[in-house]
């Protein structure tokens, strides 16, 4: 699980983080047809007026964003997640390494390669270009799972698999998300997905009805500014007629957060 600092990190860094709208290829509401993808919950903190940035937040009595993380870090472990999923952008930032040869020799293997299938947590992210690099197999106590576009070459493979880092290459370069979650569950025995943003993934995930909870922490800030991004979006339409959130529980927390859970269908 994240640490409080790396939780106030992936914070600010979630506010960056877009994957292309195409992303949502396939429904998990197909009549007939059951799908064993993880139970996936979106769990984010934002302000008062649903933003996604702290960096803008206003300040407030009870408390700051150190504290909030912490309390997040703190929801996220009582969640019980098998895994956390990001984007690009967001693990970026967790990873400085740059382009180099494969660490070790190795066959690139197609569609999948499992290079921990038994590690106890997981650390997923999207990259559909193949632009993320990695000096190591672990970010923040994870094993690194990178899900990739179909596009991807062979020599980015073997780079990720000499570096112990494990991947799951899509069937399209739109990347068509339920297969790939299938996948994780069916491989790795991921049953329950913790969805961290940034907003359009959140928004790809809620608009192909592959989220079934939403944990909220709404902290005491507000942003206000006409252009800040949400913590969901998904483009012109947005999610109207896709999605309906019940609310399970309410909970006053310290430091003035309050947390919300809902299911969604």
């Amino acid at each position: 699980m994240l640490s409080a600092l790396a939780s106030v990190r992936l914070h600010f860094l979630r506010a960056c983080d877009s994957v292309h709208a195409g992303l949502l290829c396939a429904s998990n509401k197909l009549p007939g047809k059951t799908f064993l993808k993880p139970h996936t919950i979106c769990h984010m903190m934002t302000s008062l007026d649903g933003r996604l940035h702290p960096s803008c937040w206003s300040k407030s009595p009870d408390g700051a964003l150190a504290d909030w993380s912490a309390l997040y870090a703190q929801v996220q472990d009582a969640l019980g997640g098998d895994a956390w999923i990001v984007g690009r952008v967001t693990m970026a930032e967790m990873t400085k390494a740059g382009p180099h040869a494969p660490a070790t020799s190795t066959s690139t293997r197609r569609p999948h390669h499992f290079a921990a299938p038994d590690a106890k947590f997981y650390a997923i992210a999207l990259d559909r270009d193949g632009k993320l690099h990695f000096d190591g197999s672990l970010i923040d106590g994870g094993h690194v799972v990178v899900l990739l576009g179909s596009n991807v070459s062979d020599n980015h493979l073997a780079e990720l698999a000499g570096d112990g880092v494990s991947y799951i290459v899509a069937d399209d370069q739109e990347m068509s998300l339920l297969p790939l979650l299938e996948v994780l569950r069916r491989e790795l025995g991921i049953e329950r997905l913790l969805l961290e943003g940034g907003a359009k993934i959140n928004g790809a995930f809620f608009a192909a009805g592959l989220v079934d909870e939403f944990s909220l922490l709404v902290a005491p800030a507000l942003d206000g500014r006409l252009q800040s991004q949400s913590i969901v979006e998904f483009g012109e339409l947005g999610l109207s007629d896709k999605v309906r959130l019940k609310l399970t529980s309410s909970e006053t927390l310290a430091h003035g957060t309050v947390h919300l859970r809902y299911s969604v269908s």
